[in-house]
């Protein structure tokens, strides 16, 4: 009788959510493997049998393979940044004695913000046009002339909005990991570490809180590309425009927005097998870094 207790309690707390998983999650990837190898234009039900062409044509598709880059770009500038950046948080925020629970709210908050309401505080408000704006008022203190933040490509500008615009929504949250991951540390490694003569802020931070800390670093900088691979809001919100969106900076997302719900047409099919490359491409970056970063720390 206990057993079947169990099972129905087990099964009451989980069903709910398998169900869920199985409808909006499985259900649409089994979907879009099927439209993926037909050619699916303006259409859920398609008949005309295409093979892998429509991967073929993704995987050979200058546009697709250019989205791929920008998302190296745009990793490459997040994720170094937010790691330091939200470790340094981390230390400062566990040092405080008085209203801790204030400052970890305070960094905090920003997560908790819609990602579409703050790329449009940084479209219109911080680097708005060229004569307005904080950052061009900031700039003019100091002698500067305004700039075009978001269109400027030479050099490319609109990296500075969208990497600040990330990094201002994230990094309360790996700030969080990170003091639950120092909250974990013994104290009386530092306190051996002290006797042993280490002194208090670099030696102590190498030899024990960064080893210390080396599941949280693994788990923040897996969560960061994973992130990164599936940026969209940001990027549509901040350079998309009554136009259009520009043809630089196309993270896959937005690529395959366009592809498969594109005012030229609807290419389900080839927005599909693009879907399910990004799919691929971010579990082996995912497995892959998992492993490396787990043989190094």
């Amino acid at each position: 009788m206990s057993r079947r207790r169990t099972a129905l309690a087990f099964w009451l707390f989980v069903g709910p959510f398998a169900a869920g998983l199985l409808v909006f999650a499985y259900v649409p990837i089994g979907w879009s493997a099927y439209l993926s190898l037909f050619d699916a234009r303006n259409t859920v039900t398609p008949e005309e049998f295409v093979g892998f062409a429509n991967y073929a044509d993704v995987l050979t598709d200058r546009a697709f393979l250019g989205s791929i880059g920008t998302f190296t770009a745009f990793a490459a500038l997040v994720v170094p940044a937010t790691v330091v950046l939200a470790l340094a948080l981390a230390l400062l925020v566990n040092q405080v004695r008085v209203a801790r629970a204030f400052f970890r709210s305070v960094f905090f908050l920003p997560f908790a913000c819609s990602s579409v309401v703050a790329s449009l505080v940084w479209r219109m408000s911080l680097f708005s046009g060229v004569d307005s704006g904080v950052a061009n008022t900031v700039l003019g203190w100091f002698g500067g002339e305004p700039r075009a933040w978001i269109g400027t490509v030479d050099p490319p500008l609109y990296w500075v909005v969208l990497v600040t615009a990330r990094l201002w929504l994230q990094l309360g949250f790996y700030m969080i990991l990170f003091i639950a991951a120092l909250q974990r540390i013994p104290a009386h490694l530092y306190e051996a570490a002290w006797v042993d003569g280490a002194s208090p802020r670099w030696q102590t931070f190498r030899h024990v809180t960064l080893p210390g800390l080396r599941g949280a670093l693994v788990a923040v900088l897996v969560l960061n590309l994973v992130n990164a691979y599936q940026a969209f809001d940001e990027f549509y919100n901040i350079l998309g425009d009554s136009r259009g969106y520009p043809p630089f900076a196309r993270p896959p997302l937005v690529y395959l927005y366009y592809t498969s719900l594109g005012s030229g047409g609807q290419d389900l099919g080839r927005g599909s097998a693009g879907a399910l490359v990004l799919a691929l491409v971010i579990a082996l970056v995912t497995l892959l870094s998992g492993r490396v970063l787990r043989r190094v720390a």
